[in-house]
């Protein structure tokens, strides 16, 4: 007799690739010495945060004993918050935002929940390209959605628009996409995100329904060699991003995410106000009181990219002298080579022995590939070298 739900025993069962080994991380940790083992499988920004976060924190805490410092607020953030952001977004992303078209959120993941519970209905589907992040599938479900993948592009892992096409039915309701993406570290150029835009806006009058163009951006600041990230909310009127502060600012733990709605949307003011109660009934409430006194004093403040890019120069010279096939991240900390042999789980786990921790592309829904973070400190990455070549020599 189970206690639990069939859906959350059937996820428990076949849990997350990326936790499983965070898990088999900390036993080798506690048999060799956490100096002894390197650990590549979780994304978790360890640069600290810029000053400037500390300086909001000490502003905050000198009006902390103050009534209502930590009350409840608008379930969509507070005004000057959702005014300040609004106007640094627009500066920044080169749109004409305002307050009314940005909600804050739990981190990016609320944002993601409260977008999909405002426009997904039971039994409409949801697409995105494979590999994926494996979330995708838990929040969709969340509402009574299916998440299907749709394969990008073999070697450039860009987005396929002709499977795309195919894929979708009128049961299509929300097109997903994350760049700078997780796991490849790819980022869509302007030509793919127009082209996708126009694709979407054509099976919009064709089906006689809005098809959502969801773009969940937390990466967008870390691109490298001045690749430019495009957003698609300057081309297409049911666009709508998610991001947050968690890798720009270093601040995961604190929850502070966005939404924003495309300029060009003119029933913004009915999609806010549905963001805004599914923020609240799904128990998120409203944002952090302290994560929004943090981004008023750090906003356009961030960690030091350059310790990023020095990162991802040390493991692409790991990898290739070990002999990898990789395609070099334009973005994000994420490196997704070929499995050698073929099958990522078995490769995964043979350089477990060299106490090496990955996780296989099968958990991002493209076998054949394995998924490196490289947000740790350079020398992880330049001691793991031995492991590395020792288990590509073993295939």
């Amino acid at each position: 007799m189970s206690i639990l739900s069939d859906s959350v025993a059937g996820y428990l069962e076949h849990a997350s690739w990326i936790r499983r080994m965070f898990e088999a991380g900390g036993q080798l940790k506690a048999k060799y010495g956490a100096d002894k083992v390197y650990d590549f499988s979780l994304g978790n920004p360890d640069l600290p945060a810029p000053p400037a976060v500390e300086q909001g924190l000490r502003a905050f805490a000198d009006h902390a004993s103050e009534p209502f410092a930590f009350g409840y607020m608008s379930n969509a953030g507070f005004p000057w918050a959702r005014a300040q952001l609004a106007a640094y977004l627009s500066r920044d992303w080169g749109l004409p935002l305002h307050a009314g078209q940005v909600l804050l959120s739990c981190g990016a993941a609320g944002g993601l929940n409260a977008f999909l519970r405002a426009v997904l209905n039971p039994g409409e589907e949801v697409l995105t390209f494979a590999p994926y992040f494996v979330e995708y599938g838990f929040y969709v479900a969340n509402h009574g959605g299916t998440l299907r993948t749709v394969m990008s592009k073999a070697d450039t892992f860009a987005p396929d628009l002709e499977a795309l096409e195919a894929a979708i039915t009128p049961k299509t309701r929300v097109v997903l996409i994350n760049s700078p993406h997780n796991p490849t570290g790819v980022i869509y150029s302007r030509d793919e995100i127009q082209a996708l835009c126009d694709l979407l806006d054509r099976k919009t009058r064709e089906l006689g329904k809005p098809i959502w163009l969801l773009s969940d951006e937390p990466y967008r600041f870390l691109a490298y060699d001045g690749a430019e990230v495009p957003t698609p909310l300057a081309f297409y009127r049911y666009s709508v991003a998610v991001s947050s502060f968690s890798k720009n600012m270093s601040l995961p733990g604190e929850r502070l995410g966005y939404v924003v709605i495309s300029p060009l949307l003119r029933e913004h003011e009915e999609l806010m106000a549905a963001l805004t109660l599914t923020n609240r009934i799904l128990g998120f409430v409203n944002p952090p009181v302290v994560g929004q006194y943090i981004m008023k004093a750090a906003l356009g403040s961030e960690v030091d990219v350059s310790i990023y890019a020095a990162r991802r120069k040390a493991m692409a010279e790991v990898l290739t002298n070990a002999g990898y096939e990789f395609l070099m991240p334009a973005g994000a900390f994420y490196f997704f080579p070929k499995a050698p042999g073929g099958d990522d789980v078995a490769f995964v786990n043979r350089l477990l022995e060299e106490r090496v921790l990955a996780v296989p592309g099968s958990g991002f829904g493209y076998p054949g590939h394995f998924r490196l973070a490289f947000c740790v400190d350079e020398s992880v990455i330049r001691h793991a070298a031995d492991g590395f070549a020792a288990a590509r020599a073993a295939f």
